[in-house]
């Protein structure tokens, strides 16, 4: 009789152990679902495509008719055409940057990108003493690192710094160029 006590316990105790091991899978899954759907929900920080303007004049271009192409879920490619006329010179030049975007809470994230492009440069007569008027093409590497906001609506703003070196006779020093970013996502 003490045998088949101690027998009894052992299949109730197997019972519970089986329960409880059931139990168990199932929070793991159901917390497993809801870390998944957490990270599937942060992992959508960039739309598709975004085109405005990024103001800014930190002795780079001006303004840039920019775009952005989303490549992933947290990268994305910036193209941008920025123009700048000035009483002794005007200037254009083309960017592309590669851009990695991390959230920091609900639409506000930051990001850090590099890249470069071509910029032209023409200067007014009176710019030299020699009356002579001037102009240079030259080839430019940039990083970006910057902030910016999604709102509800398709608006993004963004604040950012974008370092560049330039390879050109007039040209070919540091330059910092600092703009304000407000764009149409769609």
């Amino acid at each position: 009789m003490l045998k088949l006590g101690y027998l009894n316990f052992n299949l109730i105790s197997s019972s519970i152990n089986i329960k409880t091991k059931l139990t168990m899978k199932k929070v793991f899954f159901t917390a497993l679902l809801i870390i998944g759907v957490t990270f599937a929900s942060q992992a959508q920080l960039i739309s598709k495509n975004a085109i405005g303007l990024r103001i800014g004049d930190s002795n780079g271009f001006g303004t840039e008719l920019n775009y952005q192409r989303g490549l992933s879920e947290s990268t994305r490619l910036e193209l941008g055409l920025g123009w700048s006329s000035h009483k002794d010179y005007s200037a254009f030049k083309l960017t592309g940057l590669h851009q990695w975007v991390w959230n920091i809470d609900g639409g506000f994230n930051w990001y850090a990108g590099v890249g470069g492009g071509v910029a032209s440069i023409s200067f007014d007569r009176d710019f030299f003493p020699d009356n002579r008027s001037r102009s240079e093409t030259f080839a430019f590497a940039a990083g970006d690192i910057g902030i910016e906001y999604n709102f509800d609506i398709p608006l993004l703003l963004s604040l950012d710094f974008r370092p560049e070196f330039g390879f050109g006779d007039y040209r070919d020093d540091l330059n910092f160029d600092i703009a304000l970013g407000i764009r149409y996502q769609f």
